[in-house]
């Protein structure tokens, strides 16, 4: 194969490479023919305001349509179907993160990233319906995965180590904020609030629940181990956890100690 081959040759699927021309090089409006009465632009907001409102489960490329008072096969003329919009609707929610300032320690870089995340979960919960491990190689997705890859790689660590630790907090929050979303998107369906549901069940402890059998969750419970705490509590006590064993594998790999920089 000669060098005008390789330059020919073309990686992936068309699909594939079709998604990532949407994402990075959408195309213009034709100059040509009627003028098109709506942009990529209004599809990807509307199925943003389609899952926001009803849950990534209903969203669909006929709601879409409904919601911007469009036939649904119009839409195919932006975007080839439901999962690919659902693709740029990520791409696009991740638009909204900020940037930690650079002159922060890794750690407070690290931080911001992780409350951005959180931040971005709240605004967008249908977001929790992504799979973190098939991100869009949409622009917005990879500026701040890189962002946070550039952060973590300031704790002096191996680059296999600071990929490792990103990849953790981003989890972290996601993992969090799935937890949060649907115990709060199972109230609101089934008009039952997490107390209520545990209410419901109480003859258990009664019937069933020994201290001799669940010593451990025993003595939690009576010291208070299991008293409410809000969704931002819980998972900023994992966050500190989390960032301070990082710190140790950062002192014990330059001699020094925990590295607070």
């Amino acid at each position: 194969m000669d060098e005008t081959d390789i330059a020919a040759e073309v990686w992936g699927t068309p699909e594939g490479q079709a998604m990532v021309e949407l994402l990075w090089n959408p195309p213009a409006p034709s100059a040509r023919g009627p003028k098109q009465r709506l942009s990529l632009d209004q599809v990807v907001t509307a199925g943003m305001e389609v899952a926001g409102a009803l849950g990534a489960a209903e969203l669909s490329m006929r709601k879409v349509a409904q919601h911007l008072g469009v036939g649904t096969m119009s839409l195919y003329t932006y975007v080839p179907g439901r999962d690919e919009l659902f693709e740029l609707m990520i791409d696009r929610a991740w638009a909204d993160r900020r940037f930690p300032d650079r002159a922060l320690s890794w750690r407070a870089q690290a931080e911001f990233h992780a409350h951005e995340a959180w931040r971005m979960y709240q605004d967008h919960p249908w977001l929790i319906h992504a799979n973190l491990w098939r991100m869009p190689l949409g622009p917005h997705v990879l500026d701040v995965q890189e962002d946070l890859y550039r952060a973590t790689l300031l704790t002096g660590l191996d680059e296999r180590t600071a990929g490792r630790i990103a990849n953790l907090v981003e989890s972290h929050v996601f993992g969090a904020a799935r937890s949060a979303v649907t115990d709060t998107s199972a109230s609101a369906q089934t008009g039952v609030t997490a107390d209520a549901y545990w209410d419901s069940r109480a003859g258990f402890w009664q019937t069933y629940y020994s201290a001799e059998r669940f010593p451990a969750m025993t003595r939690i419970w009576e010291a208070g181990g299991f008293d409410d705490e809000s969704a931002d509590t819980t998972w900023e006590f994992g966050l500190a956890l989390l960032l301070d064993g990082v710190e140790r594998l950062a002192g014990q790999a330059t001699g020094t100690g925990a590295a607070g920089v």
